[in-house]
């Protein structure tokens, strides 16, 4: 298990990334939209069922397109994180409930993500690539 010197503590790169995911739910919940692209590479991509690769860009235009019309709810139960050298990947069931912001009934999804994490020149842990199996996921028509 790699370890990396962060503020006068150790801690490992599983738990760096592990703080990660945490701090990616906790964006989604309050809508920062910004928190969340400071945690994504610049050549992010995100392979969602029946939909073509979504770049960083993309990304930030259907999470505006979402927020604004529910709030977003994500439970994850993370199943492995392995890291080697500079990447690391991480497994896990998400479970995504969205709850329409002019009233009206949560509905809920999940699936099966698979997520790649690279290093940044700055030591920096940073998502690279997602798979998200979740039905419905990078469809802002959802809600």
């Amino acid at each position: 298990m790699a370890q990396t010197q962060t503020s006068g503590t150790i801690t490992t790169d599983e738990q760096q990334i592990q703080r990660l995911m945490e701090e990616w739910r906790r964006l989604t919940a309050e809508g920062d939209l910004d928190g969340l692209l400071a945690l994504l590479s610049d050549d992010v991509v995100f392979l969602t069922p029946g939909n073509p690769p979504i770049k960083k860009n993309d990304f930030a235009k259907g999470f505006r397109e979402v927020a604004a019309k529910a709030r977003i709810q994500a439970t994850q139960d993370v199943k492995e994180i392995r890291v080697s050298g500079a990447l690391a990947t991480a497994w896990s069931h998400l479970t995504v409930a969205l709850t329409p912001r002019e009233g009206g009934k949560t509905t809920e999804a999940s699936g099966y993500v698979l997520t790649v994490f690279h290093r940044s020149p700055a030591g920096k842990w940073l998502l690279a690539r997602d798979a998200n199996l979740v039905a419905g996921a990078g469809n802002p028509n959802r809600v």
